[in-house]
């Protein structure tokens, strides 16, 4: 017997709330937009930050979200492309740059990268 989990969704760009209903044997994402949820999303398989959340309250299972750090996911960040439910939850859609900021930022503005001779120089 499947057991359902309830999702809030507070969507930041719109400032809008959703209630949905969702299994705990199908990826969040699929199973919101079934129902008719529309959310941003890119790739749809764990590798990048477009459908990023943050988990306000709750547990997801997300072992294949490649495209974010355990550091990330230990803040409570979470890819609902490739997220499970493991209890109710509440979420909050983030921004892609900020997430990417927060997973890649510190390898960035560390200086002018050289590659080669100028052109006038070869």
């Amino acid at each position: 017997m499947t057991h359902y989990y309830t999702i809030r969704i507070h969507d930041r760009s719109s400032d809008n709330y959703r209630l949905a209903q969702v299994p705990e044997d199908r990826y969040i994402l699929q199973s919101l937009e079934s129902q008719g949820v529309e959310l941003p999303f890119a790739c749809r398989n764990g590798a990048c930050t477009t459908c990023a959340v943050r988990v306000k309250a709750g547990t997801v299972y997300q072992p294949e979200a490649m495209g974010l750090s355990q550091e990330l996911r230990e803040k409570g960040y979470a890819l609902l492309c490739v997220s499970y439910p493991r209890s109710d939850l509440e979420v909050e859609t983030q921004d892609e740059d900020e997430v990417y900021e927060l997973q890649f930022g510190r390898y960035f503005a560390k200086g002018k990268v050289k590659f080669g001779l100028p052109l006038d120089e070869e």
